[in-house]
């Protein structure tokens, strides 16, 4: 598959909530034709450069605030889409560099997503609360709890399914997908308990591309931390590799990211930078997304 028509499969929402091309087309409306996306974006720096009203696109940084993201809600599943995902679509949110999609998803006591494909995509599962069964197709079946990080990359392809363990409450997780810097890999599936005293006002690496390093690992040149901070404490985040972007979504309570506040839930991407000041403005949560622009 040439890159274009991979690019357009990501942007097209292959595996979960699906969304086919005749009916991205409809969605799309005639304004927007859908060769358009498939251009070719690996010069673009993780967003289309075209006027929307819910984003704040600064010289080296975009501000997405939680109210602006994508919203849908299926009864047993609410999820709000950072990243245009299934029925959202925003021309300037397809991704911010390789990644891709940025879910928040609840999902209603004993429900769940049915068995559905995945292939050529980093997918990490990061649960904030109740419990996430998993199966898929390589015989796996595991349950991931908040504190644990799962990853599976999905290469020459596989199938999974997530359920809610409980039928009496909800679950809450992450779900995000990455492109791959490699394509066609045997599909693999990992899962990790982390120690949650290990973000306690400090960064937790909780993923990276070395299997050697601390967390899960991906095939890409991407680095997770996640924190957990008091009012009042800071830290510098130093990139790891140059002309990656970092992209921080703030989980709960406020942070000032270079002196841009964040609330709960907002989202913000920054590139072309060495280093990142963060402090807590109250009580925090954040997860800090390091990626390559480049896809």
């Amino acid at each position: 598959m040439d890159r274009k028509n991979f690019i357009k499969k990501g942007l097209l929402g292959a595996g979960a909530l699906t969304t086919s091309v005749a009916s991205l087309q409809t969605l799309a409306g005639s304004a927007i034709p859908l060769a358009d996306l498939s251009l070719d974006i690996s010069k673009l720096v993780g967003f289309n450069h075209l006027p929307y009203s819910s984003s704040t696109i600064m010289a080296n940084t975009v501000l997405h605030k939680a109210d602006s993201r994508g919203n849908a809600n299926h009864g047993w599943l609410q999820s709000r889409h950072t990243f245009s995902f299934a029925s959202y679509y925003n021309p300037e949110r397809m991704h911010f560099g390789v990644l891709r999609v940025l879910n928040d998803d609840i999902i209603a006591g004993g429900t769940g997503f049915g068995t559905h494909p995945h292939d050529n995509m980093e997918i990490i599962s990061i649960p904030l609360e109740g419990d996430l069964e998993h199966k898929d197709s390589m015989g796996n079946v595991a349950v991931i709890r908040h504190g644990d990080i799962q990853v599976m990359s999905a290469g020459t392809g596989i199938q999974h399914s997530e359920h809610n363990k409980n039928k009496d409450k909800q679950t809450k997780f992450l779900q995000i997908w990455v492109f791959p810097n490699k394509r066609n890999v045997q599909p693999r599936y990992d899962q990790l308990t982390l120690n949650l005293a290990d973000r306690k006002n400090k960064l937790q690496q909780v993923l990276s591309p070395n299997p050697d390093d601390e967390g899960v690992w991906i095939h890409q040149d991407a680095w997770f931390h996640l924190g957990n901070f008091d009012k009042g404490v800071s830290t510098t985040y130093n990139m790891k590799l140059k002309g990656n972007g970092l992209y921080i979504f703030n989980l709960e309570g406020d942070i000032k990211v270079n002196g841009q506040l964040l609330n709960t839930r907002d989202g913000f991407g920054v590139w072309d930078i060495d280093q990142i000041e963060i402090t807590a403005e109250s009580n925090a949560e954040f997860l800090l997304m390091e990626v390559p622009m480049a896809v």
